[in-house]
């Protein structure tokens, strides 16, 4: 029975930057909006980072992290969408009204018109240090996230990866830490050139292709590590303070083909230029979907979300607008600029 749960004319699973924009531009266009976030808080990838700066959003100066998904989640609730947080959502079928309901794992359940899809790469897991007992030390001095740079002041730090968030994080900790070692299995790095080479220029090492093999530990807390050339075998020891983890992340998707929905490479959603599957009033963005035109930045995922975001409005609506309004003539605004100037006047 589903005619006791609400009805929503859009509902986005994923609450990191793609599904609150998008929740955003749905207030934008007057539609009734839930946001289901599998996490404790809204932000998705980026709460793992908090403190990296992000310089690549339109008309933000560099922006921390944690700073970025106040203001997106500020924003995103603007026209006070439904927030359901905890919420892993493992069922979805159709009524007999072809409205989409969709059941978490908890028992939950969502009755929804339209269904948008921003759950980045997935449920997200950790890929942790495949070392015996590496375990033991994640409550002192093994990190698989920076959370606060002042951890590493003065310290002698080993990075273990080579993806974006590791060149970040060494640039981060290379002008407060007492030294930075960057060890990785491929002489490739992730990230932006410019980072790659402001990191090599100013950590002590960049060991590649090398892996870091074991941990030496005193007492409670790791000691050393031992690291090994790949190609040649040959093993070194180096003494640290703290070992921090990028092994990257990975993504369980498995639900979506039980869905029915067509995926590509490494599980993504294929959709087309409107942002639509091939199910019938469902849609994807950001990092979850691939198309000819993808732009994998969070500026990118703004512009996903907005064209599946008109594409549902239509879906609902057939002989609505194809777009919003600009904020400076859209109704939904009037209200909300008079408050902003009698706040400023004050």
């Amino acid at each position: 029975m589903t005619d006791q749960l609400e009805l929503f004319d859009v509902t986005i699973i994923g609450g990191g930057p793609a599904g609150m924009y998008t929740a955003f531009y749905s207030g934008m266009r007057d539609l009734k909006t839930k946001v289901l976030e599998y996490n404790e808080s809204l932000g998705g990838k980026i709460l793992l980072y908090p403190e990296k700066i992000i310089w690549d959003v339109g008309g933000l100066p560099p922006t921390r992290g944690e700073q970025l998904i106040q203001q997106l989640e500020t924003q995103a609730k603007t026209f006070e969408p439904e927030i359901a947080l905890n919420q892993k959502i493992t069922s979805f079928e159709r009524d007999e009204h072809n409205h989409i309901i969709l059941t978490a794992e908890n028992g939950d359940r969502h009755l929804t018109k339209t269904l948008i899809l921003a759950m980045g790469h997935g449920i997200p897991v950790q890929r942790k240090l495949e070392i015996e007992d590496a375990d033991r030390y994640e409550v002192t001095n093994l990190y698989y996230t920076v959370q606060e740079l002042k951890t590493f002041a003065g310290k002698r730090v080993v990075i273990s990866g080579g993806g974006d968030s590791a060149v970040d994080w060494a640039n981060a900790l290379a002008p407060i830490a007492e030294s930075v070692t960057v060890v990785h299995r491929r002489d490739m790095f992730g990230g932006h050139e410019k980072n790659v080479a402001n990191m090599k220029a100013t950590c002590k090492r960049i060991l590649t292709p090398h892996e870091l093999t074991e941990l030496h530990g005193q007492g409670d807390k790791i000691a050393a590590v031992t690291i090994q050339n790949i190609e040649t075998g040959e093993k070194e020891r180096i003494e640290t303070d703290a070992v921090i983890v990028n092994h990257g992340m990975k993504g369980d998707l498995s639900v979506l083909s039980e869905w029915g929905l067509k995926q590509g490479e490494w599980g993504l959603i294929e959709v087309n230029e409107k942002m639509e599957t091939n199910l019938p009033g469902v849609y994807a963005v950001g990092d979850l979907c691939t198309h000819k035109s993808k732009v994998r930045l969070i500026a990118g995922t703004f512009v996903d979300g907005v064209n599946a975001l008109n594409s549902a409005k239509l879906y609902i609506e057939p002989e609505a607008e194809k777009v919003a309004y600009v904020s400076s003539h859209n109704e939904r605004f009037k209200e909300k600029n008079k408050e902003l100037q009698t706040a400023g006047a004050r």
